[in-house]
């Protein structure tokens, strides 16, 4: 089927827009008030995750309110641990915990695969539903954390700030790591073609603490199985989809993320978009990278910044106008208008 709204494929395609696309992680959450009534009535964050009805409906509050060019999944990226029994909660105050970390080898040799439909299919029935509310006008964005990001939660039990626990198994047990690794590997492929298969027009890898690790780990335990996934979703699903992979804090791999086989890259503000796109050299799409504190400044600040940024990147195609990562909960839904009313202004 044809998708109305084509700018973010066709941008991912490298093809010609009339403007640049824009979505904006973390486009539906807490910064928006309606969101906080339905998380209300859904009792918890994963209650709201598992109920398609209200899920769905978080993902298109921002729709109307903003002219975006795409939607996204509204889920989680710990999903799959949460499905392979390690007990996931959101604790108020401390983000994800789980109940049954990882704690040596045998705890990864045990750890059973999950049915994605069985037991994931309640995210299925999110993209199912999305698509019902959707229909044909956008795209939608299907999504999993990387296999490396989601070892790091699951070795250390919650989000921490360097995740040291975690990456001692890159020294004192690499292989167990490795073994892991090909776990979730298998698994976060899985999750991604049944997105595919229920109305996701795109995919992305969430890879947030790729940056923790130096050069040549990230090529050896982030990259190396992204890049299987996406193999792999081609060859054991015939998935042709195209992949964004967003490494936060990874901008001097962007040489090798090119060579991966995705569609496109994210990339956050810590690099300059124009020595980004620069370093793509037209081969795939760049993805990026306003830094998100800037939505917590005057709209003159938030004007100007939008304005250098287009300025930069409006010549290059598969330029993808987004934030270097998620919308922060404390910033003013008025101020996402701000952004997205001068991007159109200069895209006209």
């Amino acid at each position: 089927m044809v998708i109305e709204n084509d700018r973010l494929l066709r941008a991912l395609r490298l093809e010609p827009n009339d403007r640049p696309p824009v979505w904006l992680m973390r486009q539906a959450g807490r910064y928006l008030p309606e969101y906080l009534k339905v998380r209300a009535q859904a009792g918890s964050f994963m209650d709201l995750c598992r109920n398609a009805e209200l899920a769905s409906e978080v993902a298109m509050q921002p729709l109307r309110r903003y002219p975006l060019d795409a939607s996204i999944l509204f889920s989680d990226i710990l999903t799959i641990p949460d499905a392979m029994g390690l007990g996931l909660q959101f604790m108020s105050g401390e983000g994800p915990v789980f109940e049954r970390p990882i704690q040596n080898l045998k705890d990864i040799q045990s750890l059973p695969l999950p049915d994605v439909e069985e037991q994931l299919g309640y995210v299925m029935n999110v993209v199912r539903a999305m698509r019902i509310r959707i229909g044909q006008k956008l795209p939608i964005i299907g999504f999993s954390g990387s296999p490396w990001t989601l070892a790091c939660y699951m070795l250390e039990g919650r989000g921490t700030r360097d995740f040291a626990k975690a990456r001692s198994w890159l020294w004192r047990e690499p292989q167990g790591l490795q073994l892991l690794l090909d776990k979730l590997c298998s698994s976060v492929t899985d999750y991604l073609a049944a997105q595919a298969n229920a109305g996701a027009d795109v995919l992305m890898l969430f890879d947030t603490w790729g940056g923790l690790l130096s050069e040549a780990h990230y090529r050896e335990f982030s990259l190396q199985p992204m890049m299987k996934i996406m193999q792999a979703l081609q060859t054991r699903h015939g998935c042709s989809l195209p992949v964004i992979l967003f490494s936060k804090g990874c901008h001097t791999q962007i040489a090798d993320m090119c060579e991966s086989g995705c569609a496109g890259i994210g990339v956050d503000w810590r690099i300059d978009i124009n020595n980004a796109l620069q370093q793509a050299k037209g081969k795939l799409a760049v993805q990026g990278n306003l830094d998100p504190t800037v939505l917590l400044a005057d709209p003159e600040s938030i004007r100007s910044t939008v304005k250098k940024q287009f300025a930069d990147a409006v010549d290059h195609a598969g330029f993808i106008f987004n934030l270097g990562h998620g919308i922060m909960p404390e910033v003013p839904p008025d101020n996402v208008t701000v952004l997205l009313e001068q991007l159109r202004q200069l895209s006209d």
